[in-house]
């Protein structure tokens, strides 16, 4: 069975782009546009995805706000977050590191973002 991978973003062009690469690379792919969204489909979820690739900005409910609620809930807190974010000041990197398995900024990489992907689970 293929590994899945929610993919959580505002930008349709981040979603599409990282999504058919993510596809394109054997995993199955969740995409969601917004972190309400992404928090409701756990929730209804009877499994987890494998790994979570989460922007930071997004409207209403951030990848900050996403990130602390997966901590707290027991159900979600060992689901890796790949943070890819256009915050890459120094707080928000050091936080991130801290929240996150990785920390990648835009403009990214895509095949460094698979790379990565690949290595935190398991599958280089």
């Amino acid at each position: 069975m293929n590994k899945r991978i929610m993919v959580v973003d505002d930008e349709p062009d981040i979603l599409t782009t990282v999504g058919q690469m993510l596809e394109m690379s054997g995993y199955d792919v969740i995409r969601v546009s917004d972190g309400k969204e992404c928090l409701k489909l756990l929730d209804e979820s009877n499994s987890n995805p494998d790994l979570i690739v989460l922007d930071i900005m997004m409207p209403d409910v951030s990848g900050w706000d996403v990130a602390a609620k997966l901590k707290e809930n027991p159900k979600w807190n060992s689901i890796p977050i790949v943070f890819l974010t256009a915050k890459g000041d120094t707080m928000s990197v050091g936080m991130g590191g801290m929240a996150s398995v990785d920390y990648i900024v835009k403009p990214f990489d895509i095949k460094d973002l698979i790379v990565r992907i690949k290595k935190i689970l398991g599958n280089e």
